[in-house]
Order: C-alpha cells, then sequence, then structure tokens
C-alpha cells in the first residue's frame, strides 16, 4: 500500500519543483526581455522564446501535477497519475512550436541582416541565466530521484536545452564583435534544431507511458527473484507493469501447490506483496494465485497449439 506520509512527501516536493521552474521562467523572461531590447541579437530573441516556452510549459506542469495528485474517486479509481503523462505531450508541443518560429525569424534575418548592439549587456544576461538554469536543474535533479516524476523530468530536459540555447547566444553575441553578425541567425537555427529534438524526446516517452508501457526489464526481473523468494511458491508468470504518475502498478500470478488451503496461499501471497512495497513503496499490487498443475496443463496445451518449428533442412 501506499502511505499517506510517502505521497505527501511525494506531492510536497513535486509541488515545489514546479514552482520553482515557473518563477526561473519568469526571471527568465524579464531578464532576457530587457537584453534583446537592449541588443538587438537573434540570438537573445530565440532564448527568449525558448523561456516563454519554458514558462507555458512549466505553468501546465505546476496545474496538471496538481491535478495527478489528487486521490483516486469513483470516476477515475486508478488516480489521476497520467495526467503527468498529458503535460509532457503539452509541454513537448510549445517547445517544438518555440523551435519553428525561431526558425523562421532565423531565416528571415539571414535575409535582412541587422548590427548587433551592447554585446556586453547580452553576455552578461547570458551568463547570469546559466547561472539560475544551473541551480533550478540541480533541485531538479534531486526531485526526480526521489520522485522520478516524468512531468519533472521533461520540465528539466527543456531547461538543459535552455544551458546549450544560452552557451551557444554567448557565442554567438561574442562572433558578433569579432566581425561575424551573420553567424547570429545561424547559431538560432541551430539551437532551434536542438529543441525540436528535446521535444521529440519528450513526447516519445509521454506517449509511451500513456500507452501503459511495460517498466523497465531489470524492474521486471528484479519483482520476479522477490516473488520468487518463499519456498511454497513454484513459479511465477503473467508479470505486468505500468506507470501512472507517481505510482506503479504490478500484476502477477504465483503458483502454488494444488492442495494449498486458501487461507495459506492468501498469507504467501501477502508476504510477497509485503517484500514487493518494501522496495517499491508507492506501488499498487495485485497478486493471483493458481493451482501449479493447472499452470502447467495450460502451458502443454499451448505448447501443443503453438508447436516451436524444427530445424530448417539443409
Amino acid at each position: 500500500m501506499i502511505t499517506s506520509r510517502s505521497r505527501h512527501n511525494t506531492a510536497v516536493l513535486l509541488k515545489r519543483a514546479t514552482f520553482a521552474s515557473v518563477s526561473v521562467a519568469v526571471i527568465l523572461i524579464c531578464g532576457k526581455l530587457l537584453a534583446w531590447l537592449m541588443t538587438g541579437s537573434l540570438s537573445i530573441l530565440a532564448s527568449l522564446v525558448d523561456s516563454l516556452m519554458d514558462a507555458a510549459a512549466s505553468t501546465v506542469n505546476l496545474i496538471a501535477i496538481r491535478y495527478s495528485l489528487k486521490s483516486a474517486d469513483d470516476e477515475h479509481r486508478f488516480g489521476h497519475g497520467k495526467a503527468e503523462f498529458l503535460a509532457g505531450l503539452a509541454q513537448a508541443s510549445f517547445i517544438a512550436g518555440s523551435a519553428f518560429f525561431l526558425v523562421f525569424h532565423a531565416v528571415e534575418r539571414l535575409r535582412n541582416p541587422e548590427p548587433i548592439k551592447d554585446v556586453t549587456a547580452g553576455v552578461t544576461m547570458m551568463v547570469i541565466a546559466i547561472a539560475v538554469t544551473l541551480v533550478l536543474l540541480l533541485y531538479q535533479r534531486r526531485v526526480i530521484k526521489r520522485t522520478d516524476s516524468t512531468a519533472i523530468r521533461a520540465d528539466a530536459l527543456h531547461y538543459a536545452t535552455d544551458l546549450v540555447t544560452n552557451l551557444g547566444t554567448i557565442v554567438a553575441l561574442v562572433l558578433a564583435t569579432t566581425g561575424w553578425p551573420g553567424l547570429d541567425p545561424v547559431f538560432a537555427i541551430l539551437i532551434a534544431i536542438y529543441i525540436f529534438y528535446s521535444a521529440c524526446k519528450i513526447s516519445y516517452t509521454s506517449a509511451q507511458m500513456l500507452m501503459d508501457h511495460e517498466l523497465p526489464l531489470e524492474i521486471r526481473e528484479q519483482i520476479d527473484r522477490v516473488a520468487r523468494m518463499p519456498p511454497q511458491v513454484k513459479g511465477v508468470h503473467d508479470i505486468r507493469t505500468r506507470r501512472s504518475g507517481q505510482t506503479m502498478l504490478i500484476q502477477l500470478h504465483l503458483e502454488l501447490d494444488d492442495q494449498m488451503p486458501l487461507l495459506q496461499a492468501h498469507g504467501i501471497a501477502k508476504a510477497v506483496e509485503k517484500e514487493i512495497l518494501r522496495t517499491w513503496p508507492d506501488a499498487d499490487v495485485i497478486i493471483h494465485q493458481d493451482p501449479v498443475e493447472f499452470c502447467r496443463k495450460t502451458q502443454l496445451r499451448h505448447d501443443a497449439n503453438n508447436p516451436s518449428p524444427g530445424p530448417k533442412q539443409g
């Protein structure tokens, strides 16, 4: 079972992380807007647009995570955890849109070059942006380690792209002072390509979770090992896993002696459940008990109806 204390601690961490993300996005928007007005740099505009998308995505994240943490109700018996993955898809859409916006303006700037002004102010703002973003990413990494939140992971991914965009912006500004102003829109296009790639990664991960993708193989193998620990367990089959927000859903079948009393079989299943929850305290575990002979006969019928192909004839 999921303990109320564990759920509360997770909820506090997620809410703090989303508030921190939105706050940082607002600070960066204000600073980059000022830097763009002072310099006219398209690379800074690219970074500003990226921060605008960050703010929108982080706001969606904040709302979605609050919703995902709601307890199960009569209409959502498995909870609201998948709202996290919907937030990931929304973030990917925002990020991809910003990439296309940047390419459009970069191509326009290549056609009609404009000089960059006050490079020092622009570089100073980008350095501050990098420092603020690094602090946020360190905090998000800590939250991800403790919650494994898909939404926070997606949020951290596009803030990590901010580091790349900010570094690229600094390079473009410095090159502009050495007689290469035409590289400003080129760097903006490269940044846009990287942003779009990040959006694809976020959308793929979110879509897989919404489609109830199995958890990693090493987790399923560990579940199998834990389930086989009691000596009365003759076998384990049909392990199925998925994630819904912060909750891992684990289902499996235990093969037990045919003549075992129901009360004893139930006790063994509860012992296996307790051991699984020791490793994954926030999991939702369902265990079914099967008579071992029934499983063997079922497997024999399956093998008879689905014979394996014989060796190829030479």
